[in-house]
């Protein structure tokens, strides 16, 4: 295998961030979790649904337990951060949104590199996965 080949087959600077802040991030998504969610059952924070209507509702379909539960659909979750069953879910929308802030990185070294195909394809999957997670589509996501 001559230097060019070598060359070729290594990652590109963008890609090795990528990997980097993919990596820290899902961890520090964990974290985030870990530490909401011994907030929201050590009952440091008050929660929006008592756990024993939780537990009374488990079987019923999204839609019925977010009516009994008087909860709330899509993002308008946010309206709840302060609660402690709300509170987790910072850490799931750090580890949702970090692939699409990853790929900003790859965006950046395909344009530099002038490697259009892969271009378009690495800004083609940032507005899916934004549209996606962003419910405009009413499909969910969230």
């Amino acid at each position: 295998m001559n230097e060019q080949q070598n060359q070729d087959l290594k990652p590109m600077p963008e890609q090795i961030r990528y990997a980097n802040i993919l990596f820290a991030g899902a961890w520090l998504g964990i974290l985030v979790m870990m530490i909401t969610y011994l907030m929201y059952v050590s009952g440091l924070i008050s929660a929006h649904v008592d756990m024993t209507l939780v537990t009374q509702n488990w079987n019923k379909g999204v839609d019925e337990y977010l009516k009994i539960t008087n909860s709330p659909h899509g993002w308008a979750w946010l309206s709840l951060i302060s609660k402690g069953d709300y509170l987790n879910f910072i850490g799931l929308v750090l580890i949702a949104v970090l692939t699409i802030f990853c790929y900003l990185f790859l965006i950046a070294g395909y344009g530099k590199r002038k490697d259009w195909a892969f271009l378009v394809i690495t800004i083609s999957e940032v507005v899916v996965l934004s549209v996606a997670a962003s419910g405009i589509l009413g499909t969910g996501g969230h």
